[in-house]
């Protein structure tokens, strides 16, 4: 499973250097960061892409008070997630 994020920023710079500081509680939450990405045309806009070992786990993670305070640091101002499957899924 992939999880794809979107957010708004206030600086995208300070926004990855928080974003690479948090690489290991990420995999201790069993997500593996993929692609990272900036809008060519908004460069508020950052999007990542994370390999995701367990939903429940990864969103365990993302609605804990330690993830919000890593977001806030961050300057995050706004996101939307967005779990992904392959399509059809495998073996159908």
């Amino acid at each position: 499973m992939l999880l794809l994020v979107r957010n708004r920023v206030k600086d995208a710079v300070r926004w990855k250097d928080v974003f690479d500081a948090q690489a290991a509680a990420g995999a201790a939450a069993g997500m593996t960061v993929k692609h990272v990405w900036r809008a060519v045309d908004a460069p508020d806009q950052v999007f990542f892409l994370l390999e995701v070992e367990d939903r429940a786990r990864a969103e365990a993670y993302m609605a804990s008070p330690e993830a919000a305070a890593v977001g806030v640091a961050a300057g995050a101002l706004d996101g939307e997630v967005h779990f992904l499957e392959a399509f059809p899924p495998s073996g159908a």
